[in-house]
């Protein structure tokens, strides 16, 4: 089985810092080998937050990056949460949220940028089950926001 912490090394990708939470939850919850993390936004290069409607402000491709950088915030929380991404058995299931006109009807093309991401530092155990929906509004007015479901191995 490969090294995530390897594969992130030589993809040459750096986690971002964790967002504070806004409100009284906790960014990740590990209950038993299952690893809970709460939707995150894509943090841009300078820090801040890539905001804008999927159909008007923002393209797909874009809307693509913005996911990825999305899978770039929960790695950071699995490694955060873990210690190590090598820890990661599986990642179990995704949901995907899309701050997207009405008419927009492209939102797992967009979710495609975390779910790629995943596979490209997990391999199989990147392949996950999703969804993928579209939201009149997000948080902030962000582009995407995406949760994850993760299985575990023990220490």
């Amino acid at each position: 089985m490969q090294s995530a912490e390897k594969q992130i090394h030589k993809l040459g990708l750096m986690l971002p810092k964790l967002p504070a939470p806004v409100g009284n939850f906790a960014p990740f919850v590990l209950h038993g080998d299952l690893l809970f993390l709460s939707g995150q936004g894509p943090v841009l290069e300078n820090g801040s937050l890539a905001r804008g409607k999927v159909g008007i402000d923002v393209s797909t491709a874009q809307a693509y990056e913005h996911a990825r950088r999305v899978g770039m915030v929960l790695l950071a929380c699995m490694r955060e949460a873990l210690g190590s991404l090598d820890r990661v058995e599986r990642v179990v299931k995704v949901l995907g949220m899309v701050n997207a006109t009405a008419d927009f009807s492209e939102h797992p093309k967009v979710i495609n940028g975390c779910s790629d991401l995943f596979a490209e530092v997990f391999a199989d155990r990147g392949r996950h089950a999703r969804s993928a929906v579209g939201l009149g509004s997000l948080p902030g007015g962000i582009t995407v926001e995406i949760e994850a479901i993760v299985a575990v191995r023990a220490e």
